[in-house]
């Protein structure tokens, strides 16, 4: 599944740091923690390696 902005693909991006223990998840916030408990390394990785350009910078949602 690929990203839909750049805001999300960072925050695939930290929580795959954290998942593979370069940095403290404690250092996370927001959706970023939410996808390092939610998500397999597999799916950040998805994620994290799309490319960003054309995407916009966030989606409008909720």
């Amino acid at each position: 599944m690929p990203a839909k902005s750049k805001a999300q693909q960072k925050a695939a991006g930290a929580a795959l740091a954290a998942k593979r223990g370069d940095i403290s998840k404690s250092d996370l916030k927001g959706a970023s923690r939410d996808m390092a408990e939610g998500m397999t390394e597999k799916e950040l990785t998805d994620l994290a390696s799309t490319k960003h350009k054309g995407k916009p910078e966030h989606v409008g949602g909720r």
